[in-house]
């Protein structure tokens, strides 16, 4: 499967993850809710490695993978506990969509740190977004 169908993927299981958050999360705490399904990430990580046999020895890492990939799951653990508690707190219809601001996120990033480029099309897509976003937290009346 090529990347954009993997992608595609990524996005219907995120989009379902919000529907089974906000259902999961009526009756506990967020913290707790969020601890529960990092456990199920993390075993089915682990259970992936080693079925494809994909393991390799932890101290043959490089120290700048540890670093980068340490620094990931920190600002991924970071994410869900705010995803999880605006969740609690607010309807999916508005906190769905500011979560989706990550794409202009990285793509800033990417440009900035990575030196990556971005044309035009991928840009408006991102101002697209944006304006996506701001549509959904315009005031009802």
């Amino acid at each position: 499967m090529s990347w954009a169908g993997w992608a595609s993927l990524s996005a219907l299981f995120a989009g379902a993850t919000a529907i089974l958050v906000k259902l999961g999360i009526q009756s506990v705490p967020s913290n707790l809710a969020m601890a529960i399904r990092t456990s199920v990430v993390v075993i089915l990580a682990w259970g992936l490695v080693f079925l494809r046999k994909e393991s390799v020895p932890l101290a043959s890492l490089s120290p700048r993978t540890w670093t980068f990939l340490v620094l990931s799951g920190l600002a991924t653990g970071a994410s869900w506990l705010c995803y999880f508690q605006a969740l609690s707190l607010g309807p999916i219809s508005r906190v769905a969509p500011i979560d989706k601001l990550s794409f202009v996120i990285a793509m800033a990033l990417g440009v900035l740190i990575l030196k990556e480029r971005v044309s035009w099309q991928v840009a408006l897509g991102g101002a697209f977004i944006v304006g996506g976003v701001l549509l959904t937290l315009w005031p009802n009346r």
